[in-house]
């Protein structure tokens, strides 16, 4: 399952982000990763939440990002929930279609039951066709 949260850099999808993801450590029964370009938010989030600096590891295409992705979930067979923030950055999509990495996440979800919950600038109506039925939040 994906979930987006879109809008314009700085419309305040990172704070909608970390609401949820806080908010959701509450009711989760197994892990929950947050993605980032960096670790500045850090001490914004719940200590129960993995925090991950996608910076630090040499990826360099959407493809590789997507095998980053599956190694994290290889790895906690009770992960239940990724977050991405700045997704166009840790993903490697700026100013690329970001419709092929939607595909896979969608499909590395459904096979293992794990929820992403997505933020990217893009603005609504940049979000593929298919996708826009997954805009829970947009700024």
């Amino acid at each position: 399952m994906v979930e987006l949260i879109v809008g314009k850099k700085g419309k305040g999808k990172t704070k909608v982000l970390l609401d949820k993801v806080n908010g959701a450590i509450k009711d989760a029964n197994g892990s929950i990763v947050y993605l980032d370009k960096s670790t500045k938010h850090m001490y914004e989030l719940n200590n129960k939440v993995r925090l991950i600096d996608v910076s630090v590891y040499p990826i360099k295409n959407a493809d590789e990002f997507v095998g980053f992705v599956c190694g994290i979930i290889s790895q906690d067979h009770d992960l239940e929930q990724v977050y991405l923030d700045s997704f166009l950055t840790t993903a490697k999509l700026e100013g690329l279609d970001v419709t092929s990495t939607l595909e896979q996440l969608t499909t590395v979800g459904e096979k293992f039951n794990v929820k992403f919950i997505i933020s990217m600038s893009l603005d609504k109506e940049d979000i593929p066709v298919a996708f826009q039925d997954k805009i829970v939040t947009a700024l």
